[in-house]
C-alpha cells in the first residue's frame, strides 16, 4: 500500500481518536491544479481500511459514521461525498444539518433519494427492509416531504445534487421506454424548483431521446455511471446528446468494476485499502467526459465507490492525476 499513498503524510496523532492525515506538498499541488468547479468524492466515508491515507488512525465504522466526516473533508481531494445511507432511509433535517456543519462551505453533497421512490412494487425484495416500508414509486409528494425539503433546509448551499437512482428494471417497465420517460417527466415536473435533480439508470434500453427530453424539460440531468449493466460513459453521452446535461451541475458515479457483481467486488476488495483491479479503460473515459464538461463550464461532482477498483480515495487520486496530466499536455501543445 505504501507506493499508493504518497499523496499523504503517514504521521499519527495518538491523542485523536480518528484524525485526518495531513496532506503533503504534492497532494496539495495536485488538488490545486483541478478546476474549482470539479468536486471529487466517495460513496460514504465510513471505511476503517482508509486509515493511513484518509484517516490518521483506524476507527470503527460506527465511530467514522458519527465523527469521520469532518476528517474526511480535510482531505485535499475530497470536496464532495455521496450520501448513500439516504437511499435506504430518509434523513431528517437535523441529520442533514449535522453533516453540513462538518464540512467547509465549498463542499457539496450528492444526496441519494430514498429507494422507495424508484423501485416498482414488483421489485420490492431489492430494497433492504422493504417489507416494513410503504413503497412510493414516483410519488412526488413523498419525495418533496421526505427527501427534498429536509435536504434543502438542512444542507443549504452545501446541497449539490439530489439523485434518483433506479435499480435494474424488468421488461414490464422497459418494454415501452417512452412510457417510462413520460412517467419520469411527470414526476420530476412536480418536484420543488431550485435543487438540481439527477437520474441514474441501470437499463441501457431506457437511454433515448425521450428520456433526454424528460430531463431537459424539467431542469434535471443524467447521472453518468460506470456499471456493468450500462454502456461506457462516453457512449451514454453520445446516445443522449447534450440535451441530457443542459443544466450546469452534473454528476458522474464510478460504481463497480466491469468484471464483478457487487458482492463479489466487496469480498475481493475489502478492506478497501489498495487498488486491486485498476480499470484504466473506465478511468480514461471518465477523464475524457470530465474534460468535456469542464470545457463547457459545468459544475461537476465525481463520486467513486470502493467497488470500482478496490479503494475509492485511491481511484480518485489516480483520476485526478490523469486529468491533470492530460490538461497540462493540452496546454503544452497549444
Amino acid at each position: 500500500m505504501a507506493d499508493q499513498i504518497e499523496l499523504f503524510s503517514p504521521e499519527l496523532d495518538l491523542g485523536d481518536p480518528i484524525g485526518a492525515v495531513p496532506p503533503t506538498a504534492d497532494g496539495l499541488a495536485l488538488a490545486q491544479r483541478l478546476p474549482s468547479g470539479l468536486r471529487l468524492g466517495t460513496s460514504s466515508w465510513t471505511f476503517p481500511g482508509w486509515a493511513g491515507f484518509v484517516y490518521r488512525q483506524r476507527a470503527s465504522e460506527q465511530m467514522l459514521a458519527q465523527q469521520g466526516l469532518k476528517h474526511y473533508a480535510q482531505h485535499p481531494l475530497m470536496r464532495s461525498v455521496g450520501l448513500d445511507r439516504t437511499f435506504y432511509r430518509p434523513a431528517s433535517e437535523s441529520e442533514f444539518r449535522k453533516w453540513a456543519l462538518s464540512v467547509p462551505e465549498d463542499f457539496r453533497f450528492l444526496v441519494k433519494a430514498h429507494a422507495a421512490l424508484t423501485t416498482p412494487a414488483d421489485l420490492v425484495p431489492s430494497i433492504p427492509g422493504a417489507a416494513t416500508q410503504v413503497l412510493r414509486y414516483l410519488d412526488a409528494d413523498y419525495a418533496t416531504q421526505r427527501v427534498v425539503e429536509p435536504a434543502v433546509a438542512g444542507l443549504g448551499a452545501r446541497l449539490g445534487i439530489i439523485l434518483f437512482q433506479f435499480p435494474p428494471l424488468g421488461v414490464r417497465h422497459t418494454h415501452d421506454p417512452a412510457q417510462f420517460a413520460d412517467a419520469l417527466s411527470l414526476f420530476l415536473g412536480r418536484l420543488p424548483k431550485g435543487p438540481q435533480y439527477a437520474v441514474e439508470l441501470r437499463n441501457r434500453e431506457l437511454l433515448n431521446p425521450r428520456y433526454s427530453d424528460a430531463l431537459a424539460l424539467n431542469g434535471a440531468t443524467h447521472c453518468f455511471n460506470v456499471h456493468p449493466k450500462m454502456p461506457d460513459v462516453l457512449e451514454q453521452a453520445r446516445i443522449l446528446g447534450e440535451h441530457a446535461w443542459r443544466e450546469k451541475r452534473v454528476a458522474i458515479r464510478w460504481m463497480l468494476h466491469p468484471t464483478h457483481v457487487y458482492e463479489a467486488a466487496r469480498a475481493r476488495y475489502f478492506p478497501f485499502d489498495r487498488l486491486v483491479d485498476p480499470d484504466l479503460r473506465s478511468r480514461l473515459s471518465i477523464v475524457e467526459l470530465m474534460s468535456r464538461m469542464v470545457a463547457r463550464d459545468h459544475e461537476l461532482i465525481v463520486i467513486a465507490n470502493n467497488k470500482a477498483e478496490g479503494s475509492a480515495p485511491l481511484s480518485l487520486k489516480a483520476l485526478a492525476e490523469e486529468f491533470v496530466r492530460q490538461s497540462e499536455e493540452e496546454e503544452t501543445d497549444l
